[in-house]
């Protein structure tokens, strides 16, 4: 078996009176995202520091590649901290420096890069991010939603191996926020580098993640896939997940994911007891990566939430609508059999237009391209399962092609 990439073995850390990381054990993997969970104040930006170097512990130690932080020579440590972005809590932008000099600045300071390089690669950043309208202002003349986003594109202009977040989207808006983490996990897959995100904002964080940790009572009380951690029957974890999930997507205001996973167990049991057919319908955005290369991810999310408005209101009070990651929406149909779930769609995209939904995102010249998976459940179908069959037959569900781009 593969040792891990980075590891941390009986990590324990005191600080004052307060003992935060008491016998802490984690294991990431190289190449995946690795989001650390957990109430507030319980020590999760303590334990990114250790992982970056900038905590040492009080006992315990922490591994790169199998070999232990501290017995690092002064130039390994060097190197490895070259390979290594971050993104903290307080954005440590500089003041004195416009937001252009800020994102620049990493390609200045690790890199040969020429003035011409480096301007091209925060021009793509600024581009990304939807920020490029204040590329000449200083931080103390941007919101704090702003500086959130001139950091992250800092963090990762210098495409580092390993990155670290802390909470990178606290303070934006449901459709920034969407953007911002399927931007991390669009660089992610381009560029392979090792993600390690502290973070509060679930279920959207179960969307790009491998791996989940949850740290309580300075250890990690579970690691693994995010279906897993959803799946959990520890009250403490169940508690804390579903204290945290709002009664509406933020994004969509469709029902949430854990949510929409109960009334799927809630529609096997009514096919179980009273022989009635439940089917699903997975309506997938399948062109969002060339809407976010050509618009930008802001410009992505707003035409999931648009498609999302305009297919709510389409379907029975009895339907279950939700938002199934950056790209998919589920219909969970009750009392529809397979040929009736067809008729649903066939109606969705008889009524859509799709006109409204890109001016609704002030941006009129991209083109929308809907593929529509379906699948019936059977006594004891598990979702999973259900989703691959319906994943397996995906079809053309809408098209529509703008007159800019035809």
């Amino acid at each position: 078996m593969e040792s891990p990439f980075i590891e941390l073995k009986n990590v324990t850390k005191q600080l004052g009176s307060l003992k935060v990381l008491d016998g802490t054990d984690l294991s990431i993997r190289q190449g995946e995202i690795t989001t650390i969970i957990g109430k507030s104040g319980v020590g999760k930006s303590v334990l990114l520091k250790h992982i970056v170097g900038l905590m040492r512990p009080d006992s315990g130690q922490v591994l790169y590649h199998g070999s232990p932080l501290s017995k690092m020579k002064k130039t390994e440590r060097k190197e490895m901290k070259r390979k290594i972005s971050y993104m903290f809590q307080g954005t440590a932008l500089f003041d004195s420096m416009t937001v252009y000099e800020n994102i620049a600045l990493p390609l200045k300071e690790k890199t040969a890069l020429s003035d011409s390089d480096i301007g091209e690669r925060v021009r793509k950043q600024l581009h990304r991010l939807d920020i490029e309208q204040i590329d000449g202002k200083y931080p103390s003349q941007i919101s704090g939603g702003m500086k959130k986003r001139v950091a992250l594109a800092r963090a990762l202009v210098t495409e580092p191996e390993i990155v670290l977040f802390d909470e990178p989207t606290t303070g934006l808006d449901p459709i920034r926020k969407g953007a911002v983490h399927q931007l991390i996990s669009d660089f992610q897959k381009k560029f392979g580098f090792t993600g390690i995100i502290v973070s509060h904002e679930i279920p959207d964080i179960f969307y790009i993640s491998q791996q989940i940790a949850m740290l309580n009572g300075g250890k990690i009380i579970f690691q693994g896939f995010p279906e897993e951690i959803q799946r959990n029957s520890d009250p403490m974890i169940q508690e804390f997940i579903q204290g945290l999930e709002s009664r509406r997507d933020e994004l969509t205001g469709m029902t949430p994911h854990l949510r929409g996973n109960q009334r799927f167990r809630e529609g096997l049991a009514w096919l179980s007891r009273h022989r009635l057919s439940f089917s699903i319908i997975m309506l997938r955005l399948s062109n969002i990566d060339e809407i976010n290369a050509a618009a930008g991810h802001t410009v992505g999310m707003m035409v999931l939430k648009n498609f999302a408005d305009l297919i709510q209101p389409r379907l029975r009070v009895t339907d279950t609508c939700m938002r199934f990651g950056f790209d998919t929406i589920m219909l969970l149909l009750p009392n529809t059999d397979l040929n009736q779930a067809q008729m649903v769609c066939a109606k969705l995209s008889k009524d859509l237009k799709g006109a409204d939904i890109v001016e609704a995102a002030h941006f009129s010249d991209i083109n929308i391209s809907i593929s529509a998976g379906l699948a019936e459940a059977e006594e004891n179908s598990q979702l999973e399962e259900l989703l691959k069959v319906a994943e397996s037959v995906q079809t053309d569900f809408f098209e529509y092609r703008c007159r800019e781009a035809s």
